[in-house]
């Protein structure tokens, strides 16, 4: 095969132009690429990018900043938290920016206060980014939206809505609820709950969603069991759990918790799923090495944060798009060894 031979000036640095004649398109098309428009076609946009690829097309920031006073940089409010659900949301946005040609500056709060917020905004203010994402937990600044800069368009990939403020965020609810459908769909009238942090939204929802369940099933919930969101308390919620003899299964408000549960049932000698069933929420990475593998509910936080840096974008190229949009994203529920039907009646 004859290889089309190269244009390019050899030792000048790769300009747009250079890039749009590699992969057969418009300057303009190239430009709507690397600044994430939707319009552009899936296999185009893979054209253009293996192009950018092939030359080492790197963007000039400062001249581009100096015509359109945008820097190209997303400033990201994120929380110093390990949880996997903030940090995973956090992951999915730099890497959905870096596709849409945008550099993340990012600045991390010890607390989910308003204080340590709004400090974080006020210094990516500062450093001139184009607009936010704020993927920390917001549990404790129900009134942002009045306390940010009115020039700087902002999205959150939270855990939940904030308001006037566009969001996108897992549906929880729904999420706890299909766990708790499929143990009550094997038989299991005791469901208890180890819930989360008091007054996160996730964990709110995911209560909620586990009384939903229940209340369908014409069962009464019992008394939500303390927990939080690290292994340790779901340990102490276990040892509780194996002095329980009604309880035939529970649903965690994550996957740190249902870890602890496993580990204290097996000390007491409980057999799971034979006598307790155990459900989670998150579906982290090492879920399915547990012992028992652990059903739980996984979220598409890869999509949370690209749709949350795609509702920014087009914030960025229209300011008159809806302000106060909402996008929530369907959990799905991974079934597997720790769960079973209940046990008979003894």
């Amino acid at each position: 095969m004859t290889e089309t031979p190269s244009t390019e000036t050899p030792g000048r640095a790769p300009v747009m132009t250079d890039v749009a004649r590699r992969a057969g398109v418009s300057h303009q098309t190239v430009s709507r690429v690397l600044n994430g428009h939707p319009s552009i076609r899936p296999e185009t946009r893979e054209r253009v990018q293996r192009a950018i690829d092939d030359l080492g097309y790197r963007r000039n920031r400062a001249a581009r900043a100096l015509v359109t006073r945008r820097t190209l940089t997303i400033g990201v409010v994120a929380s110093s938290t390990p949880l996997f659900g903030p940090s995973s949301t956090l992951h999915g946005v730099e890497r959905a920016a870096h596709a849409a040609g945008y550099a993340t500056i990012l600045s991390t709060s010890d607390t989910t206060g308003r204080d340590g917020v709004l400090a974080c905004v006020a210094q990516l203010a500062d450093r001139g980014v184009d607009g936010l994402v704020l993927t920390a937990p917001l549990h404790e600044v129900p009134d942002l939206r009045e306390h940010l800069p009115a020039d700087l368009p902002t999205v959150c990939a939270t855990g939940g809505p904030v308001a006037g403020l566009p969001s996108v965020h897992v549906d929880h609810r729904a999420g706890a609820r299909a766990a708790t459908d499929l143990l009550v769909g094997l038989g299991h009238r005791e469901v208890r709950h180890v819930g989360g942090s008091p007054g996160w939204f996730e964990a709110a929802e995911r209560e909620g969603g586990w009384r939903d369940a229940l209340e369908a099933a014409g069962v009464a919930p019992s008394p939500v069991l303390t927990g939080g969101w690290s292994a340790s308390e779901g340990y102490a919620a276990g040892l509780a759990l194996a002095d329980d003899p009604a309880a035939t299964a529970v649903v965690a408000a994550n996957d740190q918790l249902a870890l602890g549960l496993l580990r204290a049932l097996g000390e007491r000698g409980v057999d799971v799923p034979g006598r307790v069933s155990v459900a989670g929420f998150d579906d982290v990475p090492e879920a399915g090495y547990l012992s028992p593998p652990l059903t739980t509910v996984r979220q598409d936080l890869a999509r949370v944060g690209r749709e949350a840096v795609h509702l920014l974008l087009a914030r960025l190229r229209d300011a008159d798009v809806p302000t106060a949009e909402c996008s929530v994203v369907a959990p799905r529920l991974v079934v597997r060894a720790s769960t079973g039907p209940a046990p008979a009646p003894v």
